[in-house]
């Protein structure tokens, strides 16, 4: 886990209703490209651990006979049940378990996905888990933005989406020191996955980059709802500045953008895939 923080309930407590909203896409090809690489036909389970409200499990689940998504936090799941419904995805369900709880009576699987959630768990222990829970030639597949594209010249539609000034508003309310749950970030989240997927035993390691790069327009109520879906600026976190915070937050938007619009391009998606050993697969 992150040095010096300890997970509690109330990481994300209020963030699932803004979610959807304010977080962009992934890259519209990733699933596929999922599919593409691991080979996968229908068949076997898929566990997606930190699933949120499904964002990466429902369109993956097209490809496995049976999906589980886990969650600690019981309004995700319940976001996550919904959004199924409305995709009308029936070959999924959803189980109240921190990465920590596992194997918590799953069974086996195919693949165990982790999409922007692992850096969250007690990583070398979870990891020694998931391999002991995937079947032979199994895959753990870590799904995230891409962080080192280079810029793109192209001058955008609308004014960019400011923010650096967010996050600065966000220090003035809740301290320099980034918040998460009842706890803080001193020295952020743990990356270098590739060392702590060595350490438990996974090879055969692979990486792709899905582009994405398509201009897509933002208001003033999709960047209020990206701070409130963030483990930094939850609204549990405000106390009773809650009104204070968006208040001042919508000011700054119309600062930025007197009719409140703003575009941003979409990153692409970074896809890393380790195996368990046993053999081609």
């Amino acid at each position: 886990m992150p040095d010096g923080w300890q997970w509690d309930r109330t990481l994300f407590q209020g963030s699932a209703a803004y979610y959807e909203r304010g977080r962009l896409p992934y890259a519209p090809g990733f699933a596929g490209t999922v599919a593409t690489a691991l080979g996968l036909d229908g068949r076997g389970r898929l566990l997606d651990v930190g699933c949120g409200p499904g964002i990466v499990t429902l369109p993956l689940a097209r490809y496995f006979a049976e999906v589980v998504g886990a969650d600690p936090d019981e309004d995700m799941l319940a976001e996550a049940e919904r959004r199924a419904r409305r995709r009308r995805v029936s070959n999924v369900r959803w189980v109240a378990a921190r990465a920590e709880d596992l194997p918590a009576g799953l069974g086996e699987f195919r693949v165990v996905a982790f999409a922007q959630s692992f850096h969250w768990t007690d990583r070398d222990r979870v990891a020694a888990t998931v391999l002991e829970m995937l079947e032979p030639h199994g895959a753990f597949v870590h799904i995230s933005d891409f962080k080192n594209a280079p810029p793109d010249p192209t001058p955008l539609p609308l004014p960019a989406p400011p923010y650096a000034r967010i996050a600065d508003l966000v220090r003035r309310y809740l301290g320099p020191v980034r918040r998460a749950g009842q706890g803080t970030l001193v020295n952020g989240t743990p990356g270098r996955e590739d060392l702590v997927l060595a350490r438990a035993g996974f090879e055969r390691f692979e990486r792709h980059v899905v582009p994405a790069g398509d201009v897509v327009d933002r208001t003033a109520d999709d960047l209020v709802a990206w701070a409130f879906s963030r483990s930094d600026s939850a609204p549990h976190l405000f106390g009773a500045g809650l009104e204070d915070f968006e208040r001042d937050l919508r000011a700054v938007l119309r600062e930025e953008s007197p009719d409140n619009r703003f575009s941003e391009r979409l990153p692409a998606t970074e896809i890393m895939i380790w195996r368990k050993p046993g053999g081609e697969g």
